[in-house]
């Protein structure tokens, strides 16, 4: 057969497929999650990432292993990115002894001592204090990691954050703070409680390195990032990343999201992560919209054993309330 008649054959070992498929799981995960919070599989609060694929899996494609990483309380997917397998985060959001944390922290509240992922945090903010922190414990034992805190945009008019910028600034601790500007801090824009147009500038109060990126286009984070960290790795200093994104749906499983129109959301739905790379594939002959059905398929049953895993797994003994309380 001439080379004209050969049928092209999608290259699905291409980087780019994984990177998709990567970001699909974790769209069709936090999708589930809602569906088990809607029929009551576990309660509390619950914060999903959709629509925040593409900042989650280019930050990670940079990092390495025994890298740091610690985050707010929308923080499932960035767990699993970290290294957590997603079935421990399914139990630990159903309270299930097999849960990353035992059952103990639940949706906000991962932790991973061996995939170095210090946690998602209640508190807005709060994780700052902790990720310059473990900063000045790699500067201390002269190690060549680095710490990446993501915080919300609402963190950075918390009093914490700035204490610690200042901190790291002067003492030259490799900690990333990434602020993940989806334009509203629960239901408020953001522009209704600063004074800078963007909050990268908040930097330069502590002659902080600093950027903006976005954070809707998984090839532009990796990009951006990679060159941020390797910056780091060399001078050993902060830096302070505002990421441009969006959360295509509320706050938290309660928000009727009445303080956005429809229009709006509309227009940050034509920059989708998932789909904008889905259609970048056809386009490059890297898939067909078949081969794109087959994978979802493929991450959909990926997604129902990873629930079904937390359905199966015990519930902690009364044991477990005495467990973990006080140091060996």
């Amino acid at each position: 057969m001439s080379s004209k008649g050969k049928k092209t054959v999608p290259d699905q070992a291409h980087p780019l497929v994984a990177l998709y498929k990567e970001m699909l799981y974790y769209r069709r995960f936090e999708e589930r999650v809602l569906v088990a919070y809607t029929n009551q599989k576990f309660s509390g609060f619950c914060h999903v990432h959709i629509g925040q694929e593409a900042l989650c899996v280019g930050v990670q494609k940079c990092l390495r292993p025994s890298d740091y990483m610690i985050s707010g309380y929308r923080s499932h997917t960035q767990a699993i990115a970290k290294g957590i397998p997603g079935n421990q985060v399914f139990a630990e959001l159903f309270g299930k002894v097999t849960g990353c944390s035992r059952g103990k922290g639940g949706s906000m509240h991962m932790f991973s001592k061996e995939h170095r992922f210090l946690g998602g945090h209640g508190i807005v903010g709060g994780q700052a204090p902790l990720a310059t922190g473990a900063a000045f414990r790699i500067k201390y034992m002269k190690e060549d990691d680095i710490v990446v805190c993501y915080m919300g945009d609402a963190a950075m008019n918390q009093g914490q954050v700035y204490e610690v910028m200042n901190m790291a600034a002067t003492w030259d601790l490799p900690v990333l703070f990434i602020v993940e500007n989806n334009q509203y801090g629960m239901g408020t824009d953001i522009r209704r409680t600063t004074s800078v147009d963007h909050l990268y500038k908040r930097a330069l109060a502590f002659d902080m390195d600093h950027s903006m990126v976005d954070a809707m286009d998984v090839e532009t984070v990796i990009q951006h990032v990679d060159k941020i960290v390797k910056k780091m790795r060399k001078d050993k200093k902060p830096y302070l990343l505002e990421a441009k994104c969006y959360r295509y749906k509320g706050h938290s499983v309660s928000d009727p999201q009445n303080y956005r129109t429809k229009e709006e959301v509309a227009e940050w739905l034509k920059k989708d992560p998932v789909l904008v790379l889905g259609e970048k594939l056809k386009s490059e002959k890297l898939a067909t919209e078949e081969l794109l059905e087959s994978w979802d398929d493929e991450i959909k049953t990926r997604v129902r054993a990873d629930e079904q895993f937390a359905d199966e797994s015990p519930n902690p003994d009364m044991s477990e309330a005495w467990m973990h309380v006080y140091l060996d």
